[in-house]
């Protein structure tokens, strides 16, 4: 089909906007038409017989098919066939004639332009055909290196001699952006058309030839990354097979470089030994038993930090001012805590080195919840030094302290060497938690394993069993916990040195709660400091009411407790801005009252007691009741009683005979009972021998209670004898102590959580014995002391003096 068919130009035709293709003389397109525009000019020359021009749209336009978006410079051609598809589109087939150019728009609905066609400049022959050969070298050329002529392509181009049909057909092959095309397309010399060609075929080749390059590369490591892939994955078959693995070599040649990387830092047993167990892993066969136990073995050995040291100078004074920030109270404990790192800062001062006093073993003693871990906690923040909790508590096996041996699957290395695992040091803050609640058991004494770990003397060489070579445990800082001193093994209790962390006084609980307590809790809970006031009086009676203990603990709880009900209530009513607690509304927070200590009556009574007593919470006052019955002199204990107070009752019964028959205590005849008379005036039965005619029951209440101890013997003492007497005891007054059999008051221990309690119980005075007060009134807290008028005794008479009415 020739363009002359078609009438002269220029002339007025449609237009098409296209916005992907960019269309050429020779070709025939489908094109997909959506804009009105578009569709009517299409329409309209279909109408007409006419032709159409297609022009590309210029990059970054806005979308609307105004003419100053689209190219001067198109296609002229005539559309073969229209067809309306159902999405709304319209399709139609469109020939290419000849290029165009728009001189100027005619209508913009439908769209019509002013068009002239372009005709080509030729000008000199044999150069046109020189440029020709050159394209079509280039073309060859690119063609090696790329995909963009297909072979009826090149064998057109290289059998044509259309200068400007060639420039057409391979800018139509190849990736023009559309103003390079654009640049081409619109040149009417064939010449500049030609240059403009050649330089884009030159560059095209160069990046092709790059891009192929780096390709080849790409694809030459990814066949060599595939090719080493399979060929491993065959190795690992063939070795699976032959029961070797290269992956199992790989690993052992891991633990011996972690073994030669801290070879320096450690032992030469230690070294040897671990090396030989990677020797013999070597040997073994992969899918033993031993192999997995050896394996599991070096996993361990080689996670001990050999060499690694906490690098924080000691500092006595950041201890100091750690444990004032974080504890109340506690003066002795701290004064004993911080002369210890003193030692051991000015020996690091003046580089003496003392080995034997290089692991000294800190025990803090003490009821629960008085602050005996958080202490621990305060030495190792200030020391920064890390922090490892070891609960002993239950422990009956001794293998869980000094490791298991490596006889049986499952073994593993013990706690201690565990703990210098966890904290990635040599040097750490270990806590050895209840250590007096440690049990013996078939499965050996882990008492016996402390003597080793606890003594500086030999934990310079402390071997766990599962290791098989010694650590050194020097510069280790071991604390112990306990409640009861008296239940640790008497060798275990002579390595270590005892910190004794008493009770604390109602205002010590006061004061403890105000600064720490209630503040921490009312971060844990959510809550503002001014969401929450709890009167001082309100405070107090918390602490006196409703907790029983000698530590802060149920304290904290009860706290807790009413946090989460303030919580709550600031949550259901959000007009509330401050909760306020007085002693009025505290029983609206607390469900019930704990009774601590029964407080004393100034009516003096026969036959009842004021003991003094040390629990595992604390001080408590033993009421001590004792009636007599008709009989011949026996004694009846009751009260859940160990063999200790028992021996003290009947102890004390035979110091009151004695004090009766050498009449140092009097029975009035008033006091001696009628049948008791008529027989002394029948028989001259002298009055002293009234313990003769009663049995005794005496009786320490809270029977399901178990209670023992060394400390009730002057209570016993004065309730046997007020009995016998029938004397009365006076009410106010306590005592704690005990007696031998020639009447002489034995000293006594736990005075300061008795004195506490007695100074709860509001007495006016305590007996106490004389060597302690000689020696243990200094630790008594001011404030007990200032309450309680107290006295010493050495001997039975003089309890009894003080006690009977």
């Amino acid at each position: 089909m020739n363009l002359s068919n078609y009438g002269e130009f220029p002339a007025d035709i449609p237009v098409i906007a296209e916005d992907e293709l960019f269309l050429y003389p020779f070709m025939i397109s489908p094109l997909f038409l959506s804009d009105e525009n578009n569709i009517e000019a299409a329409t309209k020359a279909i109408e007409e017989s006419s032709l159409v021009i297609v022009c590309s749209t210029k990059p970054g336009h806005d979308g609307e098919r105004k003419h100053d978006s689209l190219y001067e410079a198109g296609v002229i051609g005539s559309i073969m066939r229209k067809v309306s598809l159902p999405d709304g589109r319209v399709k139609v087939l469109f020939q290419g004639l000849a290029r165009a150019k728009t001189i100027y728009e005619v209508s913009s609905k439908p769209h019509i332009a002013h068009v002239n066609v372009l005709e080509p400049i030729n000008n000199d022959s044999p150069k046109l055909d020189a440029f020709l050969e050159i394209v079509r070298e280039k073309v060859r050329i690119l063609s090696g290196v790329s995909n963009y002529f297909p072979p009826d392509l090149l064998r057109t181009i290289e059998e044509n001699h259309d200068h400007n049909r060639i420039i057409d057909l391979i800018c139509s092959s190849v990736k023009l952006k559309k103003e390079q095309a654009y640049k081409i397309f619109v040149e009417v010399d064939t010449e500049k058309r030609y240059m403009h060609l050649v330089d884009y075929l030159i560059e095209e080749i160069e990046a092709n030839k790059l891009q192929k390059e780096i390709k080849s590369k790409v694809h030459t490591k990814i066949e060599k990354v595939n090719k080493e892939y399979f060929l491993k994955e065959q190795l690992k078959q063939i070795q699976k097979e032959l029961g070797t693995d290269t992956q199992r070599e790989e690993e052992i040649e891991e633990y011996r470089n972690k073994l030669e990387a801290k070879k320096s830092k450690m032992d030469q047993d230690a070294y040897k030994e671990i090396k030989k167990q990677i020797d013999r892993f070597s040997r073994m066969h992969p899918d033993s038993s031993d192999a997995s136990m050896t394996q599991t073995y070096l996993e361990w050995v080689l996670e001990i930090p050999f060499g690694e040291e906490a690098k924080k100078a000691l500092k006595v004074h950041d201890v100091s001012e750690q444990l004032n920030k974080d504890h109340f109270s506690l003066k002795k404990p701290k004064e004993r805590i911080v002369e210890y790192f003193a030692v051991k800062e000015l020996m690091e001062l003046r580089g003496i080195k003392n080995d034997s006093d290089a692991g000294a073993i800190l025990c803090f003693s003490g009821p629960p919840g008085v602050g005996k871990t958080s202490l621990a906690n305060s030495i190792a923040e200030a020391l920064k030094r890390p922090l490892v909790r070891i609960a002993l508590g239950g422990l009956e096996d001794v293998n869980e302290l000094r490791g298991h041996r490596r006889t049986y699957v499952g073994a593993m290395p013990g706690r201690i060497t565990q703990g210098l695992i966890d904290a990635k040091k040599m040097n750490p803050v270990i806590v050895l938690d209840e250590i007096d609640k440690v049990s013996r058991s078939l499965r050996g004494d882990p008492t016996a394993a402390l003597l080793e770990i606890l003594d500086p003397e030999q934990n310079k060489e402390f071997r766990d069993y599962y290791l098989n070579f010694n650590i050194d445990l020097r510069k280790v800082i071991f604390i112990a916990t306990a409640n009861d001193v008296g239940s640790i093994p008497a060798p275990l209790r002579d390595r270590m040195e005892f910190i004794t962390i008493s009770s604390y006084t109602p205002q010590e609980k006061f004061e403890i709660a105000s600064r720490y307590l209630i503040p921490q809790e009312l971060k844990k809970h959510g809550l503002k400091k001014s969401e929450l006031s709890i009167s001082k009086p309100a405070l107090k009676e918390l602490i006196h009411s409703y907790t029983r203990e000698a530590g802060v603990r149920n304290l904290r709880r009860r706290l807790a407790e009413m946090s989460r009900k303030v919580a709550r209530e600031i949550l259901e009513k959000p007009e509330l801005k401050k909760v306020s607690l007085s002693v009025k509304n505290l029983k609206d927070y607390f469900e019930k009252t704990v009774f601590e200590i029964e407080k004393t009556t100034k009516k003096p009574v026969v036959g009842v007691v004021n003991g003094l007593a040390w629990t595992a919470v604390g001080g408590d006052v033993l009421k001590i009741e004792s009636i007599r019955i008709k009989g011949k002199g026996g004694l009846t204990l009751t009260g859940s009683l160990g063999d200790v107070m028992k021996e003290s009752a009947r102890i004390a019964f035979s110091v009151v005979k004695t004090l009766i028959d050498t009449n140092k205590l009097k029975i009035e005849s008033s006091n001696v009972p009628k049948t008791f008379k008529e027989q002394e005036d029948k028989v001259k039965v002298p009055a002293s021998e009234v313990y003769k005619r009663y049995d005794l029951h005496v009786h320490v209440p809270d029977g399901a209670t178990p209670k023992d101890g060394p400390s009730a013997g002057i209570a016993m003492c004065s309730v046997i004898a007020s009995i016998l007497s029938s004397k009365k005891i006076r009410s106010e007054i306590a005592m704690t102590g005990e007696v031998s059999l020639t009447g002489d008051v034995l000293p006594i221990g736990g005075l300061k959580e008795k004195l506490i309690a007695a100074h709860k119980a509001n007495m006016s005075k305590v007996l106490i014995p004389a060597k302690n007060y000689e020696r243990d009134l200094e630790d008594i807290p001011k404030e007990v002391r200032d309450s309680l008028d107290i006295i010493s005794v050495s001997r039975i008479e003089e309890v009894l003096e003080e006690v009977l009415v």
